[in-house]
């Protein structure tokens, strides 16, 4: 399939107007220059930039593990229930006007627990957001907690400790932060705890890490959802594997460029992975790091790769099937998203069969 079922300009509409679910972003990494600005005075910590355009100057990565120490820099302006509030209502805010009707939101609570902030204040701001997102806007949410595998398998197990209090709060535990030497099956013990909390899993694997990351996902912290994934290719079997397995692959193709995953997205392998018949979706990641946010990444994605209306509606569909939510809800997202399909005269949704 090519984008010759339409111009340019009409998939841009398309895109703009399509109900949406984004399935793997990270609060943290929604924290604009400008807010980053104004929680550092309010605060009052000190950050090592002039201003607004200084900082946004400094997003420029040559790797994840640069990305992420102006990533954990940012985050220290983060101090009280109030400032969790307000990062997580400003993307919520911000993917309303996407148009996302469902979100599933990672956080990284030892980011700031290692700084002294407890852990209840981290996320009673962000489920207070959530809870706010869902009556006034009509945005359903999943909360998803993160372990740093860059950090002590101890570290992860306290982290659960005080999170177990509030697993009502939460749907389910990933992994995330640095991935390359840091194998999935260290934190196979905590991931059990977990689940038998009755606490879903997904984790990151595969974006810089081997492919062997993501059989350890599945195999050992068994793992219903992988996040990133893109380098399952490199792996035959495993990729008969994931499509036999219908395992939703979340994919972030602006993140990937810009953390040199691949070196533009020309050279993105998603169109491929859809076209072996991989589960796959497409998603926000760090997007105040990252350049965009869910529709920048259809957008962007869909001019590189010259993507028609069946691959960008496959990608819809597959993101509505992936999510953490109740028949009902899902009956909903589907339903919603058929409509718009049939409004735009596309002919026909691709979802899981």
């Amino acid at each position: 399939m090519t984008a010759t079922d339409g111009d340019v300009k009409g998939l841009e509409r398309l895109i703009r107007g399509m109900p949406k679910v984004e399935l793997h972003v990270h609060l943290e990494g929604t924290l604009e220059p400008d807010l980053v600005k104004a929680l550092a005075e309010r605060n009052r910590v000190a950050i090592p930039f002039s201003g607004v355009e200084a900082l946004r100057s400094a997003y420029e990565f040559v790797d994840l593990q640069h990305f992420l120490d102006l990533y954990y820099q940012d985050a220290a302006v983060l101090l009280t229930e109030r400032d969790f509030f307000d990062m997580t209502r400003g993307y919520l805010l911000r993917a309303h006007g996407d148009l996302v009707r469902h979100a599933e939101v990672f956080f990284d609570p030892q980011t700031h627990t290692a700084r002294g902030v407890p852990f209840v204040e981290v996320i009673t701001g962000i489920h207070a957001a959530l809870s706010w997102a869902e009556r006034e806007l009509g945005l359903t949410s999943r909360l998803i907690m993160c372990f740093l595998r860059d950090r002590s398998v101890e570290s992860a197990e306290e982290t659960l400790d005080r999170a177990l209090p509030f697993k009502t709060w939460l749907t389910a535990v990933g992994l995330d932060s640095a991935e390359v030497g840091n194998a999935p099956e260290r934190f196979a013990a905590v991931f059990e705890r977990a689940r038998a909390a009755g606490l879903l899993a997904v984790a990151h694997a595969g974006e810089e890490g081997p492919p062997a990351y993501i059989r350890q996902a599945l195999d050992l912290l068994h793992v219903v959802r992988i996040d990133h994934g893109v380098r399952c290719l490199e792996d035959p079997a495993l990729v008969e594997r994931l499509v036999a397995e219908r395992i939703p692959l979340t994919v972030c193709p602006l993140s990937n460029v810009r953390l040199r995953v691949f070196p533009t997205l020309a050279h993105h392998n998603l169109r491929l992975m859809l076209e072996r018949g991989l589960r796959v979706t497409v998603n926000s990641d760090d997007p105040a790091y990252f350049g965009g946010y869910i529709s920048d990444n259809l957008l962007a994605v869909q001019r590189a790769l010259s993507l028609d209306r069946g691959y960008l509606f496959a990608l819809a569909g597959n993101a509505v099937e992936a999510a953490f939510v109740d028949e009902e809800r899902r009956r909903e997202l589907r339903v919603e998203l058929e409509t718009y399909a049939a409004e735009t005269r596309t002919p026909r949704v691709v979802r899981w069969r």
